[in-house]
């Protein structure tokens, strides 16, 4: 694993928890996860090779650090990236055409709640794209896409979605607070409605949530008005859609 940020951290707290041997090289951390040796420099790693080398340096280092490690790759290897914006060809490319597969996790990884999305180029087998499968598996959720363009459109959904809920969850404190009730009050009653809510919805996969919303919603009573004051002309609705794009655009723009 060449670099180990804090994405690249929190995967690999559930990564370990397979049969997989783990090795990081990263000369500015200092302690790894239990069971995963560390080194400081890639000489270290002498004439080892290993079946896959995951890239999870930034975007901008990757042509400079990456071919490096090509005599690393064992046979029947793949590359593994949870780099941004980096296609699987070019990646492939700096590592004499070996297979590669994208990844693009979330922060919930950490708690091993993640959403990711994973691409697999058209060189990967099924038993590399199972063994990237099951991997990511264990941190949560993934989800395989068929194009780069829809991995993109995984980093706008769910990519970067624990910062839309944060900054909702946020100004939902912030409301509550502005109706009399103290920081702490606020926020345990936000963040407990949100996952009550969403562990219901959870629970009935096949319930839609126009259902379920208006399932707790009477008629002229105080959810009907609060809902019509969030989302009655379909402000909210809208400001979604233009997060979504603008966040698939920038995207776009990093490859």
């Amino acid at each position: 694993m060449i670099g180990c940020g804090k994405m690249g951290g929190a995967l690999l707290t559930y990564w370990k928890k397979g049969d997989e041997q783990f090795t990081i090289v990263d000369p500015g951390l200092q302690e790894a996860p239990e069971g995963v040796r560390l080194l400081g420099d890639r000489a270290a790693l002498g004439d080892e090779t290993f079946d896959a080398v995951i890239v999870a340096i930034k975007p901008q280092m990757i042509g400079d650090i990456l071919p490096d490690y090509r005599p690393h790759l064992g046979e029947g290897g793949y590359v593994l990236s949870m780099a941004a914006g980096t296609s699987a060809a070019r990646l492939s490319g700096l590592m004499d055409g070996a297979p590669v597969i994208r990844v693009m996790p979330n922060l919930p990884a950490a708690v091993g709640q993640g959403v990711s999305g994973l691409y697999a180029a058209d060189a990967v087998t099924a038993r590399q794209a199972a063994h990237a499968q099951a991997m990511m598996d264990r941190t949560g959720t993934c989800v395989a896409v068929d194009s780069e363009d829809k991995l993109d459109r995984v980093t706008a959904v769910a990519g970067s979605g624990p910062g839309y809920i944060f900054e909702i969850a946020r100004a939902y404190v912030e409301a509550a607070v502005g109706m009399g009730f103290s920081e702490t009050e606020a926020r345990d009653m936000v963040l407990g409605t949100m996952a009550g809510t969403t562990a219901m919805a959870m629970q009935q996969p096949d319930q839609p949530l126009e259902d379920l919303r208006n399932s707790v919603t009477s008629k002229g009573g105080t959810t009907a008005a609060g809902l019509e004051a969030l989302n009655g002309d379909e402000g909210l609705s809208r400001r979604l859609r233009d997060t979504l794009k603008a966040a698939y655009d920038r995207a776009v723009e990093l490859r």
